[in-house]
């Protein structure tokens, strides 16, 4: 398994509504372990993460520009799964900086064309 190239989307998340026709994306790279990317949709300007993978763990720090204004970064630990039709979905736990709340957020893969 790897996530080089892939392109999740947000489909669930407790720190706010995501917005069905137009909802956060995600673009992935990997190489040796080390995974970056970045997001963009629903409340976010621009977003960047990097991290790394170790099996079906990912574990990155990230830091986005709202479209309300100002900016916001955290901590997430992402837990890859399988979806019955092949396509991978990332069940993410995340924490914002200077905020305790524990957040979780549901993005499935979207299927190559």
């Amino acid at each position: 398994m790897n996530l080089n190239g892939r392109t999740f989307v947000m489909v669930s998340s407790t720190a706010s509504a995501v917005d069905q026709d137009s909802p956060t994306s995600f673009q992935y790279w990997e190489a040796d372990g080390v995974v970056w990317g970045s997001y963009t949709g629903d409340t976010v300007i621009h977003g960047r993460f990097v991290g790394t993978r170790d099996g079906d763990v990912v574990a990155i720090s990230y830091a986005h520009a709202l479209k309300a204004g100002g900016t916001a970064g955290g901590q997430s630990t992402s837990r890859i799964e399988t979806e019955q039709d092949g396509r991978l979905r990332l069940v993410e736990e995340f924490r914002f900086d200077g905020d305790d709340t524990l957040h979780v957020s549901v993005c499935t893969e979207v299927a190559q064309a």
